[in-house]
């Protein structure tokens, strides 16, 4: 019997205004027609776990490893404005990185279920961007890393899209997931 194990992901990014609701893009012509609002301010894409992510994850399951885990204290996400697509495996950080590295929201990351539930294989981190922190226009890629200094290693890279719009007013809550699977 052969197993084969996958580690795939996904990541949330919210844009939250400062009335503490998610705020909504312009609406387009048929929306407007009809009088309907403009979407949330949503995406939900799915990530891809880099080539050094995997190296991470690998170190890790060593008796004595030699990486920084991705926690509270080391875990940051990076946000940027450059998604090709031509290479998210290779990425070790936003080609065109906007704004500061934002660190792991306090008690992050968490398993999404007791240990021994349906669950229990999945990791979610998070981050907030809080108001004054971030103000940018078409942020379209993510990377979560294990530090913030040019020798941190990226877990994660992602596509965010639609691109997102933050004001200096607005609040911006990335959650990423990543699930081990195996058969």
């Amino acid at each position: 019997m052969q197993s084969k194990y996958k580690i795939k992901g996904k990541v949330r990014v919210c844009v939250i205004g400062p009335d503490g609701n998610i705020k909504r893009h312009e609406p387009g012509v048929i929306r407007r027609f009809f009088g309907l609002p403009g979407r949330l301010m949503i995406s939900k894409k799915h990530n891809t776990v880099t080539r050094q992510g995997e190296g991470l994850i690998a170190n890790l399951l060593l008796a004595s490893p030699t990486q920084t885990k991705v926690t509270a204290s080391s875990g940051y996400i990076q946000l940027g404005t450059g998604w090709t697509g031509s290479s998210p495996k290779t990425n070790t950080r936003c080609n065109t990185p906007t704004g500061s590295m934002e660190a792991l929201d306090t008690g992050y990351p968490v398993t999404t279920a007791a240990f021994g539930s349906t669950g229990d294989n999945i990791l979610r981190y998070r981050a907030s961007f809080e108001a004054g922190k971030l103000n940018a226009t078409g942020i379209n890629e993510a990377c979560l890393l294990n530090g913030n200094t040019a020798g941190a290693v990226s877990l994660a890279y992602a596509q965010v899209s639609p691109a997102a719009t933050v004001t200096s007013v607005d609040t911006l809550q990335i959650d990423w997931e990543i699930t081990f699977t195996g058969s």
